[in-house]
């Protein structure tokens, strides 16, 4: 805390009141430690587009458990545009990626295309929000 309060310019105390202030208002809902995917191991990175046979309801739920399962896809949302889900997710290498895809991605219920792009660097990664 007084890290951070030296940085605001806040002592400490102030600055941990102000922290559990976010905390109770639901402002900060956690914290988390940032993994470094390349020290342990998965050195690729891929966007990979999914494509429905139909957007029903239940298509929708069946394919989002599925995806809850996976621990590879690190992130998945629902878009609007061309395809109907945006998964990110990590591999060891080119092999893992080529046994995911044909173990798991393609498995997935209720898809109808997949579209994968690797991830040759990034260049922002998320570190938070624009506040």
């Amino acid at each position: 805390m007084q890290e951070l309060g030296d940085l605001v310019g806040l002592s400490t105390s102030a600055c941990h009141r102000r922290v559990k202030l976010l905390e109770e208002r639901g402002l900060i809902s956690g914290y988390h430690a940032h993994l470094d995917p390349d020290i342990l191991g998965f050195g690729m990175l891929f966007y990979v587009e999914v494509s429905l046979t139909n957007q029903s309801e239940a298509t929708l739920v069946e394919f989002e458990e599925a995806v809850r399962s996976a621990p590879e896809i690190l992130e998945a949302s629902l878009v609007a545009g061309a395809s109907d889900y945006l998964l990110r997710l990590v591999c060891e290498d080119a092999e893992h990626f080529e046994r995911l895809h044909r173990t798991r991605l393609s498995r997935l219920p209720h898809v109808a295309k997949i579209q994968s792009n690797l991830a040759i660097r990034v260049v922002k990664p998320l570190t938070g929000l624009p506040v």
